[in-house]
């Protein structure tokens, strides 16, 4: 689909002439530039409105700085908005107080909670204009990547139940379909806005309905390629709907090194503001439309001429990515300056655009609370905080974080051997390779929000002789499965996969739990796949797949602290055996097979029976794949339980051990085996311990398991009822 381009002059309300880095960092040849030419057009209005323009690019204006309120400030405006019909006779100047006091009310409520701050803060006018525009929940609006929703859950009846942010029974800190039907689309994960708004758009069109469907997609979302493949078909499918990229400089979540934010990753980064402020040729295009349609097959070429004419006219060197992709372009529109958001929105909604547009607006990550706008990567989350100050109640602990084990094991690891280089997809800060990065700067890669192309790249780092360790989320490892087997595990590329946040999460509930990654790996046949017990474990298996060069490996270790053992010299681990486990406690009648972290509810289990004259024999597994036999085949024959412990779904760990005793005959004598682990639904957000109470994998709920497989039900019931 040929389209002409299709910009709107930059709307800004204010601009720092001092501070050339406040404007969108996108400057590349990719999205051209050109000339400006006056046509009319259907949205010719908006050409209308005063118009800043620097050379620079276009700049969000900015907002007064200084020092923060102590005591939360009155809201008369917003205790009368309950949803969004009630915004509806709202004033320009009256939605402008509105989003001040929504801003107040979103920073107050956080500082309570803890949560998404800078991206919510960002969005304010955006979402106070398209609440006031367009009719949800009737009309869909799509949020990407769903951290940013704050605003919009206060103006959608949820303002009362703010305090329950991210907390068991609570609200969830994305959008969810479940907690409400202004929530069109679940998200968590980056870039999926644009393909479901578009899946919606033509489910609309076939149903015959006539709603709108807005997707704001931003925060670095627009770095996957999920976004380009949904505006690829979104252009060829030509059905109405409404693109708005949120625009905050922000490709990185976090974009934190330990020295403050850097730029985005990626050319795309350097695109944006290149697109000029150019009157449509619209009239033109569909001109040349009527023209092949009343003539016919001989007219076709001349009408993509005059199209292709058209858009050369506009951009000198090329029209932008996105109108090649078939959207229309407008903007960049300022997205604090409420006056011209909705004139815009307006316009676009009343103007029946045969096709899809994307809207350009320019935020600040942060805006309007000062302590965030000059941090943005130490506010993108944050804990509890005092508003007044900005400072975060971040509690003290005797043992770090095992994302910050994992890179002083790397780090150690690299310092011996210069082909280790490591790998993240836009996510410095929650892998720890920011440590590495100030260590290593020419050895860390940060390739955006895009996981496929993290496993690929580092298949071909390893294709040329490099050890590539490539640290992703277990949970957005998912969303490069098909290049972990297809590029790597098929062609048995020494590529290591450091798999954070493993198991339970918290308060970021289902969507970042990472309970399928033992299932997914363990299935290939090339892969090695270890989870460390402890932290010293993990400086061990850093090191063990630093060792490995014949084939692919991976290793997951939880969010959290780690337990206090002592760590190894020198933050070096010794690589372990492939395929060896050990017992940790020798005892008798029953054997806890634990696989990573969950070894140490085993340990506590263990330690709670013995105060009931049982002493269990505990083992750490190490190893998923390959397991270890001789263990394994010990533990099943001196005991007459066998149970495993794993914090992963169904198919993981102790299918694997399952298989390997039916296989083995050890399940045919009088053993018996039970496998803990998480149960077959997805577990919603809260605490850590509410998390694993639900998931009936505490020491309580491991010591009842035991007694209920040797027929002690009450003692069952009683370990239960001592735990409550």
């Amino acid at each position: 689909m040929a389209l002409c381009a299709f910009s709107f002059p930059a709307i800004i309300n204010r601009a720092s002439a001092s501070d050339p880095q406040k404007c969108t960092p996108f400057t590349s040849h990719l999205l051209g530039g050109g000339t400006d030419l006056l046509f009319q057009h259907p949205l010719h209005k908006l050409n209308q409105v005063q118009v800043k323009k620097r050379p620079g690019g276009v700049y969000a204006s900015l907002s007064e700085g200084g020092e923060y309120h102590s005591q939360r400030p009155p809201t008369p405006l917003l205790d009368t908005i309950n949803y969004p019909i009630h915004m509806k006779n709202l004033s320009v100047k009256e939605l402008k107080q509105l989003a001040d006091e929504l801003r107040s009310d979103v920073i107050f409520n956080v500082s309570k909670t803890g949560g998404h701050l800078g991206s919510s803060l960002g969005v304010v006018e955006l979402t106070v204009a398209l609440h006031y525009v367009f009719n949800a929940p009737k009309d869909k609006i799509l949020w990407d990547v769903g951290h940013q929703t704050y605003p919009h859950k206060i103006l959608t009846g949820r303002r009362d139940k703010m305090h329950t942010m991210r907390q068991t029974n609570g609200l969830a800190g994305f959008t969810k379909r479940s907690e409400s039907e202004y929530d069109s689309f679940g998200t968590g994960h980056s870039s999926t806005t644009i393909s479901a708004g578009l899946g919606m758009a033509v489910g609309r069109d076939l149903k015959g309905e006539q709603n709108n469907v807005v997707a704001v997609i931003g925060d670095g979302a627009m770095t996957a390629g999920q976004a380009y493949e949904a505006m690829n078909n979104a252009g060829y499918l030509d059905s109405d709907m409404i693109v708005i990229l949120n625009d905050n400089k922000q490709v990185s979540l976090p974009t934190a090194t330990l020295d403050g934010p850097i730029p985005p990753v990626g050319a795309l980064s350097s695109a944006l503001s290149r697109l000029q402020s150019n009157r449509p040729l619209r009239e033109l295009r569909e001109v040349a439309k009527g023209v092949t349609k009343q003539i016919g097959g001989p007219m076709h070429e001349l009408a993509a001429k005059v199209d292709e004419y058209a858009r050369g006219m506009i951009s000198g060197s090329g029209s932008t990515l996105f109108e090649e992709l078939g959207l229309y372009y407008i903007g960049p529109v300022d997205g604090h300056n409420i006056d011209d958001l909705v004139s815009i929105l307006k316009e676009v909604k009343s103007t029946k655009t045969i096709g899809p547009v994307l809207i350009h607006v320019v935020t600040e990550k942060g805006r309007g609370y000062p302590y965030a706008e000059t941090a943005a990567d130490k506010y993108h989350g944050v804990t509890k905080f005092d508003p007044a100050t900005g400072k975060q109640f971040k509690g003290s602990s005797a043992t770090q974080s095992y994302t910050t084990y994992f890179a002083e094991a790397l780090i150690a690891e690299a310092e011996a051997d210069k082909d280790l280089v490591a790998i993240h997809a836009a996510m410095g800060g929650g892998t720890g390779l920011n440590l590495f990065l100030r260590r290593f700067p020419q050895r860390c890669f940060d390739v955006g929000i895009a996981e496929q192309h993290a496993v690929t790249f580092a298949a071909g780092l390893a294709c040329e002789g490099l050890k590539p360790f490539c640290a992703i989320y277990s949970s957005f490892m998912q969303r490069a499965y098909d290049q972990v087997v297809h590029d790597v595990d098929l062609q048995k590329l020494p590529v290591r996969f450091a798999m954070d946040r493993a198991g339970l999460v918290g308060a970021d509930g289902p969507t970042h739990c990472g309970a399928f990654d033992v299932t997914f790996m363990a299935c290939l046949p090339n892969m090695v796949v270890m989870a460390p017990s402890d932290e010293a474990e993990l400086f061990h298996m850093v090191a063990t797949a630093a060792a490995i060069d014949d084939r692919p490996s991976c290793f997951r270790y939880p969010r959290g602290n780690g337990v206090g053992v002592p760590l190894p010299p020198g933050n070096k681990g010794v690589p372990l055996e492939i395929g060896k486990g050990r017992i940790l406690i020798e005892g008798e009648r029953v054997a806890l097979l634990g696989y990573g972290t969950a070894v140490q509810s085993c340990l506590a289990a263990s330690s709670l029976l013995e105060s009931h004259g049982l002493r269990l024999t505990v083992a750490d597994a190490r190893f998923c794949k390959p397991l270890d036999h001789t263990l394994i085949r010990k533990l099943a024959k001196s005991h007459e339980v066998l149970i495993t412990v794993e914090e992963g779904s169904i198919g993981g760990f102790g299918s694997h051990v399952a298989q390997f005793l039916a296989l083995d005959g050890l399940l045919d004598g009088t053993v018996k085996w039970r496998p803990l682990v998480l149960p077959d639904r997805y577990i919603d957000h809260g605490s850590p311990a509410d998390q694993l109470a639900q998931a009936g994998l505490t020491p309580s709920h491991i010591a009842a398991t035991v007694f209920n497989v040797l027929g002690q039900n009450r003692e069952a019931l009683e370990i239960m009822s001592s735990r409550n």
